[in-house]
């Protein structure tokens, strides 16, 4: 019996806001097991991708989940702490993939098998769909359990983004422990609220 060829896709969420960590997410799909409605997550409403990750998690060969913190995202930049978080999320699966699939244009290092980039792999390649979903269920849930422990940022509704209300947030209350503060909005808001 020949062994089934492994493709595993990977994507992140939580690159751009302001506060809370980095997550990936990498799925390896069942062949025997297909998933219908795969899409970028950006494209499903909420219900939907609720729906989804419970399937992709009962249904998928493996799959796993990475973060980098806020500190980390200052220490290394969001480029670095994305790609650390996308190792972390293909070493948390406990299988390994034969070819890494990535959404965008960017390659990390130290992967444990050939990788590419596809650009908006997000709604065109299943494993990376899956993955994007993953991480992006994971990456809200936790942005809403942060709402409740720094309450009058907003965190359950922008899940930390740049929107206006999170800017006057920021310059009212400053920086709470889960912001970025290498990101420019957040610093000037410290200057200012210190």
């Amino acid at each position: 019996m020949t062994k089934p060829y492994l493709l595993c896709g990977v994507d992140e969420a939580g690159r751009g806001p302001w506060a809370g960590p980095v997550c990936a997410g990498a799925v390896i799909l069942h062949p025997d097991h297909p998933i219908a409605g795969l899409n970028d997550s950006k494209k499903l409403t909420e219900k939907k991708r609720l729906r989804l990750e419970t399937e992709i998690q009962e249904k998928a060969l493996a799959w796993g989940l990475g973060w980098a913190s806020p500190e980390e995202i200052d220490q290394l930049n969001i480029r670095q702490a994305t790609h650390l978080a996308m190792r972390r999320a293909i070493a948390a699966m406990k299988v390994s993939p034969d070819e890494i699939q990535i959404d965008g244009n960017d390659v990390p290092l130290d992967l444990p098998c050939r990788a590419s980039a596809i650009i908006k792999g997000d709604g065109s390649v299943a494993e990376i769909s899956a993955a994007s979903i993953l991480a992006k269920t994971a990456r809200d849930r936790l942005m809403v359990e942060l709402d409740e422990t720094y309450p009058g940022y907003g965190f359950s509704g922008h899940k930390g983004y740049g929107v206006k209300l999170h800017a006057e947030a920021l310059a009212t209350l400053g920086p709470c422990p889960v912001h970025r503060m290498s990101f420019k909005p957040v610093a000037l808001a410290a200057q200012r609220t210190a």
